[in-house]
């Protein structure tokens, strides 16, 4: 079949959306599944954010599907769409293969120093806690675009985090064991004391259930705004500060793993579309060389250098395509298992 393409599917925490990915890497963006050209669909890829020990692309099986199900909890707001939008499509096209792609894998690189929280041995060697690291496929598309040896990627939208790549691999990462943990996001909290959230618990002052919905949904610039919204461009001034803050003083730490900085790239909703977000944030690491040219910066739409002349470290943006990544890894597993 000489067009035949992937229909990508990625069930995010706030929207489906899909694509048809041509061998040329042309995406185009499709409605519903019914919109696929009859006979062109060779295989479909499903976006997962979390498959718990399962990092490689895997065609969909009983075993993998339970593994989505059993890492749920620890990612509601990807999974459970992402499962829902797994039985739409086997439903739509079950003639054809169906892939999981992980978003986790990107991340399976991060050294033992990294990955590893300071917690009794049997949480993790017998209970699986560890860093995951979330958002691979933007990451791994953003720092291939940067082409250089030391690259942070801030991929900055509804969920929020701040990777070092080095060489192309992952090796440090703000997102932790869930979606939950790092910078602050849309709705979700970020890093918090876990001795506030025994305390809340211990106190009464909140259920389980309760505390698990105000960190994933009223938490973030949501909840900095005093229950406004969670658009950036309407947050509170604190919210924009803590923000900022954070997202900066992970850029630092991201360096620091990295041995230092050669391009800073940002993508994803804010980090693509918020150029005075952007501005904030490098002003904040003028010390680590980076500059923005404000007039490109402020101008910048799509793929772009926002740098300013002479600037030490390169600042990028670059408009996400896990579409492409997603589609790239099926063809791989495909053509290495012969189909």
């Amino acid at each position: 079949m000489p067009d035949a393409a992937v229909l990508v599917v990625n069930a995010g925490s706030t929207s489906l959306k899909l694509h048809l990915v041509s061998r040329a890497d042309e995406a185009t963006p499709l409605e519903r599944f019914a919109d696929a050209p009859p006979g062109r669909v060779a295989a479909v890829a499903h976006r997962i954010v979390h498959g718990g020990t399962l990092r490689e692309p895997a065609l969909l099986s009983d075993d993998v599907v339970r593994a989505i199900e059993e890492a749920t909890m620890l990612a509601p707001l990807h999974n459970r769409p992402a499962l829902a939008a797994l039985d739409q499509a086997t439903t739509a096209l079950p003639a054809v293969p169906h892939v999981a792609v992980f978003d986790t894998g990107f991340h399976s690189t991060i050294p033992p120093a990294a990955a590893a929280y300071a917690v009794p041995k049997r949480w993790r060697e017998e209970w699986g806690v560890r860093r995951y690291g979330f958002h691979g496929l933007s990451v791994q598309w953003a720092a291939e675009r940067a082409r250089a040896r030391r690259v942070v990627v801030c991929h900055l939208g509804g969920g929020s985090s701040v990777t070092a790549v080095l060489d192309g691999r992952s090796v440090d990462t703000t997102m932790g064991f869930s979606p939950l943990d790092g910078v602050p996001m849309t709705t979700r909290a970020g890093s918090v004391d876990p001795g506030a959230l025994l305390h809340l618990l211990r106190e009464g002052h909140l259920t389980l259930a309760e505390l698990e919905r105000e960190l994933e949904h009223e938490s973030g610039l949501v909840g900095l705004s005093d229950g406004g919204s969670g658009d950036i461009r309407e947050a509170s001034p604190l919210a924009l500060d803590v923000y900022v803050h954070r997202v900066s003083g992970a850029v630092g730490a991201a360096a620091t793993a990295l041995g230092g900085l050669d391009v800073l790239v940002f993508t994803a909703g804010i980090g693509e579309r918020s150029p005075a977000t952007r501005a904030r944030i490098a002003e904040r690491l003028a010390f680590l060389g980076v500059e923005l040219e404000p007039g490109v910066n402020g101008a910048a739409d799509g793929d772009a250098d926002v740098s300013a002349p002479g600037a030490a470290v390169r600042t990028l943006v670059v408009t996400a395509r896990e579409e492409i990544v997603a589609a790239r890894a099926v063809r791989v597993l495909l053509a290495a298992q012969g189909g």
